[in-house]
């Protein structure tokens, strides 16, 4: 299974998944741990909230991918690649790629708006 964690500092989980550039990828066996094999660092118009070409974008090549949170049209367009996309609290990418290799990947926290702080630019209603 490869899996692409959402990683703009290559350190921790990263929320906006399509936005994100970096990517750290993962592959997990059933008979090993996730373990890092390659990193994306893409420019801004290989980010999905950009990317329109027509032809394949790297993470359409990934099994899943990790993130802080992620969009209804993010979680769509993975899907419609085969592509799953999951939201985690994890904040570890290596705990969140073994995590999930071994179906134990914790959700993500709920989102909190406050609407009445002035727009944050969500696209909630």
């Amino acid at each position: 299974m490869r899996i692409a964690v959402a990683s703009q500092n290559f350190r921790t989980v990263t929320g906006h998944a399509g936005k994100t550039r970096r990517f750290l990828i993962f592959e997990a066996t059933p008979d090993q741990p996730a373990k890092e094999v390659g990193r994306l660092d893409m420019p801004k118009e290989m980010s999905l909230h950009e990317f329109r070409g027509a032809g394949e974008h790297p993470l359409f090549a990934m099994d899943a991918i990790i993130a802080g949170s992620a969009g209804p049209g993010f979680i769509r367009r993975m899907a419609a690649q085969g592509v799953i996309a999951c939201t985690t609290s994890e904040t570890d990418p290596v705990v969140a790629a073994c995590a999930l290799a071994e179906g134990k990947l914790p959700a993500a926290l709920p989102d909190i708006h406050d609407h009445a702080a002035g727009g944050h630019g969500c696209s909630c209603a």
